[in-house]
């Protein structure tokens, strides 16, 4: 499931190219795999001295997909090669390298790197698109470890090879780890040191990790198996660091290379025809497409009256004002745009508007929640948002790991054991969820009344002039920034918001900037609040340190509020610790209770299906598979449509 109406999902917010780069950094965040897979092989009494080998990873031992497999089940091995797909992004970007610690970077710039395992994001939202927490070979064509997870070894394939002809050794891969921690984003770096003391290659193609002692499992393997892995000799012949700009990216291993790439204005990339693994049973029916072009536009409105001329191909639309009234055109009423509404089966983005709990002004909770009283959902989503979506309460939306009610059976055991860091209201109140507001007008009454309490107990009772005061005669105010480049209905949303603040004699204002100023403010914390988002989670990982957790909580990108809970601390650690599913899952759903007791983030609204539109010469697998829409990844161009679509003159 998806949202809707946020920047986090266009190039116009926090930039699509750092956040694919975020992704590729923190993969261990992005969910824990695992180990002991169908083919595992057992040697020795001592359970760390079994040794397991295996074409694939995950946790719990149920891989999908057998080491013969041909090809993933919801690809289509046939589909065509051939044509271009084109897309837009608003906002900016002076940079290819999507590693650099500077300027925004093009998007997909990512794309072009490749990981041993096969779950690096590289043309799509990661692999496989039918199951969570598995991940099978790509750089490495299998993998050896200790039951224990003492260690790992990935035995590489030698035919791999990066796009300027010369091969991908475990000599890259052990560079590429270093480069990372050294010249990488510092949460990371720092994160991974502690984890992960030893990196060697044994030979040109073997390649060890060695995990620290006393720390959880989860997410070692995973981590190490997913870095993106780059050229040393290129890095050395040129000089070039990884944590700065540059519009020349270091070959990859993958299967598009860079064309051409115009600061601001277009990025043009090509299938590489010696892709050296394109007959891999991972990649059959994947990276169809010929050419993958990237149009830049100044804002969401020109980039829409562009797709309606034909100027680009594809749009996954994320404004529902549009969805709702935008597609009476002549392409589209004759049939030559086709529109899907794609059912998504991931939890929704957590999206909302994020507290900067770095301000002294925001720690008290109570003025968390009184400003979270501000927002009306119901009204917003029928007067600016036609009700396309739905409220959102929780950070597993509509998943099994939903927290409902007040704790019970394991999830009550598992919080009461962890003491006195969870307060007695978390053990035997009912779940946060987001309140609720009258649809008819913008300021529920209401909830007014029940902010404007909460301000004067937190002590900031109204003083001169109708404000926010606290007994230092300080006003309340609050600064929120918006990308020039975002959607109209997402300004819409925040000036509303904004009004009802002032309803509560709050000194808030909204600062509309461009996107590169809005991507360093992101970077730099520089905000009040900011609409922004964090990540589900539908496992455990040790990348739920990054995201929620204190360590790192003053700078990490991953954790834009600086959120620094014991409570969720312990609660993350004791799921790092799970054994089994069932503790597991009480685990996170405790871990969901936490969060939203924490009240950092403003719920907004959530969508449930990708809305896609199309100049009508695209296919896809039918059934699509559940965690990913894939459109760079496994549709491909029709040549018939294609053909119909050229006649008829109406593309350009």
């Amino acid at each position: 499931m998806r949202s809707g109406d946020t920047k986090a999902q266009t190039a116009g917010g926090r930039s699509f190219g750092l956040r694919a780069a975020l992704a590729g950094l923190a993969i261990a965040a992005l969910m824990a795999h695992g180990a002991l897979a169908d083919d595992a092989a057992a040697t020795g009494n001592n359970q760390d001295a079994e040794i397991i080998t295996s074409h694939g990873y995950s946790y719990f031992g149920d891989l999908k997909y057998p080491a013969d497999f041909p090809h993933f089940d919801y690809v289509n091995p046939e589909a065509p090669k051939g044509g271009e797909i084109s897309l837009a992004v608003t906002g900016t970007f002076s940079s290819m390298n999507p590693y650099s610690r500077k300027d925004r970077a093009g998007a997909y710039s990512w794309m072009m790197y490749e990981s041993l395992l096969g779950d690096m994001p590289s043309t799509s939202e990661g692999l496989p698109a039918d199951v969570y927490g598995q991940s099978y070979g790509l750089l490495a064509e299998r993998l050896e470890y200790d039951a224990g997870k003492n260690w790992v070894i990935f035995y590489m394939r030698p035919e791999a090879r990066f796009s300027d002809g010369t091969p991908v050794t475990a000599h890259d891969v052990v560079f590429s780890h270093n480069l990372l921690l050294d010249q990488g984003l510092q949460s990371y770096a720092e994160a991974v040191r502690q984890r992960v003391p030893g990196a060697e290659a044994l030979d040109d193609h073997t390649v060890k990790f060695t995990f620290a002692e006393g720390i959880s499992r989860r997410s070692l393997i995973d981590q190490v198996g997913n870095v993106p892995v780059f050229s040393k000799a290129w890095y050395e012949e040129t000089g070039a660091r990884l944590d700065e700009p540059r519009m020349d990216p270091s070959p990859g291993s993958g299967p598009y290379v860079l064309q051409n790439a115009e600061a601001d204005r277009s990025i043009t990339y090509t299938r590489n025809p010696e892709y050296w693994g394109r007959d891999l049973p991972i990649n059959l029916g994947r990276h169809n497409f010929d050419t993958i072009s990237v149009l830049y536009f100044a804002d969401d409105a020109v980039a829409f009256q562009a797709f309606t001329g034909g100027e680009y191909s594809f749009r996954a639309e994320t404004t529902s004002k549009t969805w709702a009234t935008g597609y009476d055109f002549p392409a589209a009423n004759e049939g030559w745009v086709k529109l899907e509404e794609i059912p998504d089966g991931s939890p929704p983005v957590p999206s909302g508007f994020v507290f900067n709990l770095g301000r002294e002004k925001l720690q008290d909770k109570r003025v968390r929640e009184a400003i979270s009283l501000a927002f009306n959902f119901e009204w917003t989503n029928e007067s600016l948002q036609f009700g396309l979506f739905e409220q959102r309460d929780s950070f597993v939306q509509d998943t099994p790991l939903e927290a409902m009610g007040a704790p019970e059976g394991a999830e009550l055991e598992l919080l009461q054991s962890l003491g006195d860091v969870i307060p007695e209201e978390v053990l035997t109140q009912p779940a946060v969820t987001a309140h609720t507001s009258d649809a008819s007008r913008l300021t529920d009454r209401r909830n007014l009344r029940r902010a404007m309490s909460l301000l004067d107990e937190a002590g900031w009772p109204v003083g001169e002039g109708g404000m926010r005061r606290n007994a230092e005669g300080e006003v309340l105010s609050i600064e929120l920034p918006v990308s020039s480049s975002g959607s109209a209905t997402i300004v819409a949303v925040v000036e509303n918001f904004i009004n009802n603040l002032e309803a509560m004699g709050i000194d808030a204002k909204m600062e509309k900037i461009d996107s590169s100023q809005y991507t360093l403010r992101n970077r730099d914390r520089d905000y009040d609040m900011i609409f922004d988002s964090y990540m589900a989670f539908l496992e455990p990982g040790t990348g739920l340190m990054q995201r929620f957790g204190s360590e790192g909580a003053e700078y990490s990108l991953f954790n834009p509020a600086g959120l620094a809970s014991p409570m969720v601390d312990a609660i993350i650690n004791a799921a790092l610790d799970t054994n089994d599913l069932a503790t597991q899952e009480a685990a996170l759903m405790a871990l969901d209770r936490a969060l939203r007791y924490e009240r950092f983030m403003i719920p907004v609204w959530y969508n449930d299906s990708h809305w896609v539109a199309y100049w009508d010469k695209f296919a896809h697998p039918e059934p699509m598979p559940p965690y990913a829409l894939g459109v760079l990844d496994f549709w491909w161009v029709d040549p018939d449509k294609a053909a119909a679509l050229a006649a008829s003159g109406e593309m350009r």
